[in-house]
């Protein structure tokens, strides 16, 4: 396409507007709908293009299987927050945990079975920190911060049964796709999990700020210490979540045995899925379709949970509704993708990547990531939103790593390490708002104090790319 500048139009449009209105819908659905607009430009015509972009996304099969896989997904945790688990497992914790180190081990070490999200995590660790507060000599400021640094920095790296995987795998998807680039996108993001060095970086800063930082607070110099601010003792947390409220049963195995069977299942049916491609252990893990299988193990885990829960004398009716209101929470993110897999297709055919191709020669390979990481950071700090970022950049990424012959994997990585950036450091994240709001914290004076360390470790993120990028 002559024109093919017009392809940039769309994401001037998407970038100012999710800045300005902190949400990244309302940019991404204008800059869908500009472009349908300059494909079609008839008073009816625009609107007609782009409801067949949307259309043409989500009855494509692998686009259905992830929103199967993260309504599926959320629906399982609706089940498991209204059976109890999530309660049941904060008591038990809480009443074996007694000093700083037990407590801070137990962050560390719950991360095997609450990776699934980061919501998700803080409503099962929080709790046990708050009702700890007092044996735990830290500032709730710096719980948050250690807390955090398990979260969505851990979550990002880790490649199956999260609700993480599908959303990343599809962005990537879209992206090697626009290029015409034949490649496994779950692969793709297989090898750029290395490179999310954001993540690493602040893993780092936890553990040492974890075990290795004498605190400075104290009773006197810690106003954000909650027993100070409530007036209240160690219950205080039945209240800071519904998922742990006192008319809720306590059940912790109704959160471990969901937990366990998700990520055990997921492991069988990725190795039974490759071993009937290729024998050999490690190569059949290679050649499996491996959103297929974490999605017939996350409904075989729904249904097996529904059953052991059904034994427990739970009625039907509450199972379900769980089940739906939990997944109708991913419902932004289905929407969000929809439009994303829109404005994907869109650009595309503007002539994008031939834009990018033609027009980007002129900037020295060797800054590319650490600049393409950068300016991922400022966007998703502004709008508060990882999964934003990565649908707005993943495929400027891609075209800048095909245009320049830079690694795709350093690319990926460095377009995921931008948006987890915004997600830990951003005072509109779901991040912030959800850790301040549990441990009783204002978002502002929180999201000032985490903002130097995060603001460090995108420095030193910046470097390390700047670096690698000579190497790969």
């Amino acid at each position: 396409m002559q024109n093919e500048w017009l392809s940039i139009i769309p994401f001037l449009i998407v970038i100012p507007i999710a800045i300005m209105t902190k949400q990244v819908l309302p940019g991404l659905f204008a800059g869908l709908l500009t472009g349908s607009y300059l494909l079609k430009p008839t008073l009816s015509g625009g609107l007609e293009s782009m409801i067949g972009f949307l259309v043409r996304g989500l009855v494509d099969s692998g686009n259905i299987r992830i929103l199967l896989f993260l309504y599926a997904f959320s629906g399982l945790i609706g089940m498991i927050k209204i059976s109890g688990g999530i309660r049941g497992f904060v008591e038990e914790a809480s009443t074996r945990i007694h000093t700083k180190r037990q407590a801070l081990i137990l962050t560390y070490l719950s991360t095997l079975g609450t990776f699934a999200a980061p919501s998700f995590r803080f409503v099962t660790i929080a709790p046990i920190m708050r009702a700890l507060l007092k044996k735990v000599k830290m500032s709730t400021q710096e719980l948050g911060f250690v807390i955090e640094t398990t979260a969505t920095p851990v979550i990002v790296v880790i490649p199956i049964a999260t609700a993480f995987v599908g959303y990343m795998t599809s962005i990537v998807d879209i992206a090697v796709k626009n290029e015409h680039i034949q490649a496994d996108p779950y692969k793709l993001f297989i090898q750029s999990i290395p490179f999310n060095f954001f993540s690493y970086v602040m893993i780092l800063v936890g553990i040492y700020l974890s075990f290795f930082h004498r605190s400075q607070s104290t009773e006197e110099s810690d106003p954000d210490k909650i027993g100070e601010q409530t007036g209240t003792d160690e219950e205080d947390w039945h209240g800071c979540d519904p998922a742990v409220g006192r008319e809720l049963p306590s059940k912790p195995w109704n959160l471990l045995i969901p937990l366990f069977l998700v990520v055990s299942l997921t492991l069988l049916f990725t190795w039974w899925d490759g071993y009937q491609k290729e024998k050999a252990l490690f190569a059949a893990f290679i050649k499996a379709d491996v959103m297929q299988a974490m999605l017939v193990a996350l409904l075989l885990t729904s249904i097996i949970c529904f059953v052991f829960l059904r034994m427990q004398k739970m009625k039907t009716a509450e199972l379900i509704n769980s089940f739906l209101m939990g997944g109708n929470e991913m419902m932004s993110v289905i929407v969000l993708l929809a439009v994303v897999w829109g404005l994907s297709s869109v650009t595309e055919q503007l002539g994008f990547t031939e834009f990018i191709t033609n027009h980007a020669g002129w900037i020295p390979p060797s800054i590319v990531v650490p600049l393409l990481f950068l300016f991922g950071g400022a966007v998703s700090y502004f709008i508060g939103s990882a999964w934003g970022t990565w649908g707005i950049l993943m495929p400027l990424g891609v075209s800048m790593s095909y245009a320049a012959d830079i690694s795709l994997p350093l690319v990926i990585g460095a377009v995921f390490a931008s948006g987890t950036f915004g997600a830990f450091a951003s005072p509109l994240s779901d991040d912030t708002n959800t850790i301040a709001r549990i441990l009783n914290l204002s978002v502002m004076k929180y999201a000032r104090y985490k903002f130097k360390p995060a603001l460090i470790a995108a420095g030193i993120t910046a470097i390390l790319y700047s670096i690698t990028v000579f190497f790969i």
